[in-house]
């Protein structure tokens, strides 16, 4: 699995590099609205609420903006805003596995957008179930590497009841169940404080070899388009290709 967290990492860094602020703010906002319209307003009695305001400070997001969109959330007022939320599924190209979760307003318009992005790519969008079974869904919590000793925080976290800890020079990615994440989370909380994300991820369980740069490059190229989305939230593969190549990326 060496190939694909590094490819991650990459992935990640360069997503923060080249995103405009506006537009992290954007998906941010949207996954706040969508934890106040399911539950409270509240995030003291809405844990998925807690979470997206947690993950929107991480990311230095103004509190008047998250406000907004709690209110909007709730219907408060009269700019109140509905999404619904999707997930898609389908091959990119080389026929690399590719999950997209999405939160739109327009589902037709999205559909639209991802199934064009797919063709583009040399690959397709498939049904729901296409893909899915290609990944095992798990808590994911991020802390950045200076909070703590490499052995501090896989201690901490095996005696919180997580499952492993993937660190390297700039983060520990805890590893939970998904049943497990809520306590894992609030017990890490305690110790460490807010991580830098947190959330429920897709981890690949089969992986699709990328042996050369241009295969990379196209599978990069697939990822950028659908998170230059605005309806998109996150983008998942199971693309596994190397160190060697993915640092020339």
């Amino acid at each position: 699995m060496a190939g694909h967290s590094k490819f991650k990492n990459i992935q990640h860094r360069k997503g923060r590099q080249d995103k405009l602020r506006s537009k992290i703010f954007s998906k941010l906002g949207k996954e706040i609205m969508v934890a106040a319209k399911m539950g409270a307003p509240d995030p003291d009695m809405n844990p998925r609420l807690r979470l997206a305001i947690m993950n929107a400070k991480a990311q230095s997001m103004p509190n008047d903006n998250i406000k907004r969109a709690i209110e909007k959330g709730a219907g408060i007022g009269n700019d109140a805003e509905d999404f619904a939320s999707i997930r898609y599924e389908g091959y990119g190209p080389f026929g690399v596995a590719v999950i997209v979760e999405a939160l739109t307003d327009n589902k037709n318009r999205t559909a639209a957008d991802i199934r064009a992005a797919f063709s583009k790519s040399g690959g397709n969008l498939g049904e729901t179930g296409n893909v899915i079974f290609m990944f095992d869904q798990v808590g994911e919590i991020v802390y950045e590497a200076d909070k703590a000793s490499e052995d501090d925080m896989f201690e901490a976290a095996l005696e919180a009841g997580a499952s492993n800890v993937e660190s390297d020079d700039e983060t520990h990615e805890v590893i939970c169940d998904v049943n497990d994440f809520a306590s894992v989370s609030d017990a890490l909380s305690k110790t460490y404080g807010d991580p830098k994300s947190a959330g429920l991820v897709w981890r690949a369980n089969m992986n699709s070899p990328i042996d050369t740069l241009e295969k990379a490059e196209s599978v990069m190229k697939l990822i950028d388009v659908l998170e230059d989305n605005d309806d998109v939230q996150t983008v998942y593969t199971n693309a596994d290709i190397p160190d060697e190549i993915a640092e020339q990326l």
